[in-house]
């Protein structure tokens, strides 16, 4: 079996960097999906101690202007992303792909509750590039 290089046919862009969320929304940097045709949403949880940490996607046509995406229509699933709520959520990783129609994605946390929080980090795999290799 021949082992094909995933590397040059991908893009993984860092929207959230890891930290520790406290009450309030951390608002991801924006993410440009030109030259891709496909997204996934990559969103991680380390360490837990208290909150509500409820993870969603944003897309924009311009970058400026920002709408939730909708889960079913831009986002490949019928359930949305898992709040974590509890140290059960500890140490996971959920993913979702992106299905809608929009260059600009950016991922968002919104925190509640929490006095220390909880470590997470947002990532965005763009993949089916027009033009490959991508590096």
């Amino acid at each position: 079996m021949a082992i094909r290089d995933l590397l040059r046919s991908q893009f993984v862009t860092q929207s959230l960097a890891p930290a520790a969320r406290v009450n309030g929304t951390a608002t991801g940097s924006t993410v440009d999906l030109r030259g891709y045709d496909g997204a996934a949403i990559i969103v991680t949880f380390g360490a837990y101690t208290d909150g509500t940490h409820t993870p969603s996607v944003n897309q924009s046509s311009d970058g400026v202007t920002w709408v939730p995406c909708v889960y079913g229509t831009d986002l490949d699933a019928t359930t949305n992303l898992a709040a974590v709520s509890s140290s059960a959520g500890a140490n996971t990783t959920q993913q979702i792909g992106y299905i809608g129609s929009l260059r600009y994605l950016q991922v968002v946390i919104t925190t509640t509750g929490a006095t220390t929080g909880a470590l997470s980090t947002a990532s965005v795999i763009a993949g089916y590039p027009r033009n490959a290799p991508t590096q």
